[in-house]
C-alpha cells in the first residue's frame, strides 16, 4: 500500500538557518563544503562533520539520525556498534552493503558529558538543528538519485516526511516520495535494537523491515 508524504509541505523547504550547500552533484565537493558548515551550533563541540559515504550511483540510500561517538572520532557514518549491527542486518536481508550510500539527517554529533565529564552521551537533535542540516540531505539526494530510501529511526524520517510521521504507524510500509522521485521505507534505528529488552526479537523485526524495503523498490 502506498502512503503519501506526511507533514506540512512548507516544512519541507530546503531553506535553513545556515547550511548552504554548493550547487553541484559532485559528492566530493559537497563533502568538502560540509566540512566547514556552520549552519547550527553543533559544530562547536563535535570533532568533525560526518558526511555520507557510498557510490555516486547508488540505487539505495540509508539515512540515520546523526553520527555517534565512534563516527564523530573516525569521520565516517555507521562505524560503531549500531553500524556493525546494520551491516549484519542488511546482509541478512539480501542487500549488498558496498552498493549502498549511507548518511545521516544531521552531520554533527550532538552529546552531553556524563557526571565525570568523560563519556559522551548521545542527545537527540532538535527540530532547528534538523532543519538547519536538511539542505545537505537534499543535496545528497539530488546527487545520488536513489531508487529507495531507508530511514533509520523517527528523526531521520521526520527530516523529510515532517513532524507528524510516526514509526509506530508506518514502519516497514512503502512511502512514495514524488518530490524526490523515489520510494521510502522507515524502520527503527539499529541503536534501538541494541537497547531493546529482547534484542533477538527486535533484531528479527528490524531485518523483516529491511526485507520489506527490498520489495518496495
Amino acid at each position: 500500500m502506498s502512503h503519501g508524504r506526511a507533514g506540512n509541505p512548507a516544512a519541507m523547504s530546503t531553506k535553513a538557518p545556515g547550511a548552504d550547500p554548493p550547487d553541484t552533484a559532485d559528492l566530493g565537493k559537497l563533502r568538502s563544503a560540509a566540512s566547514g558548515c556552520r549552519g547550527c551550533d553543533l559544530y562547536r563541540d563535535a570533532t568533525q562533520t560526518v558526511f555520507g559515504e557510498g557510490p555516486r550511483a547508488a540505487e539505495i540510500m540509508v539515512v540515520g539520525e546523526q553520527p555517534g561517538d565512534q563516527e564523530d572520532r573516525q569521520g565516517a557514518p555507521f562505524v560503531g556498534p549500531a553500524g556493525r549491527l546494520l551491516d549484519r542486518a542488511l546482509d541478512e536481508a539480501g542487500f549488498d552493503r558496498g552498493k549502498i550510500y549511507v548518511t545521516n539527517a544531521v552531520k554533527h554529533f550532538k552529546f552531553e558529558r556524563d557526571e565525570r565529564g568523560k563519556r559522551r552521551i548521545h542527545k537527540t537533535p532538535s527540530k532547528t538543528e534538523i532543519v538547519a542540516c536538511r539542505p545537505w540531505l537534499h543535496a545528497e539526494l539530488a546527487a545520488v538519485h536513489p531508487e529507495l530510501l531507508i530511514f533509520l529511526g523517527a528523526t531521520a524520517a521526520k527530516a523529510l516526511l515532517g513532524d507528524d510521521f510516526r514509526i509506530t504507524r508506518s514502519r516497514g510500509k512503502r512511502i512514495d516520495l514524488a518530490e524526490f522521485a523515489t520510494t521510502a521505507v522507515a524502520t527503527v534505528h539499529p541503536s534501538a535494537v541494541l537497547r531493546a529488552p529482547d534484542r533477538d526479537e527486535a533484531y528479527q523485526a528490524f531485518v523483516a523491515d529491511l526485507v520489506a524495503a527490498r520489495g518496495a523498490r
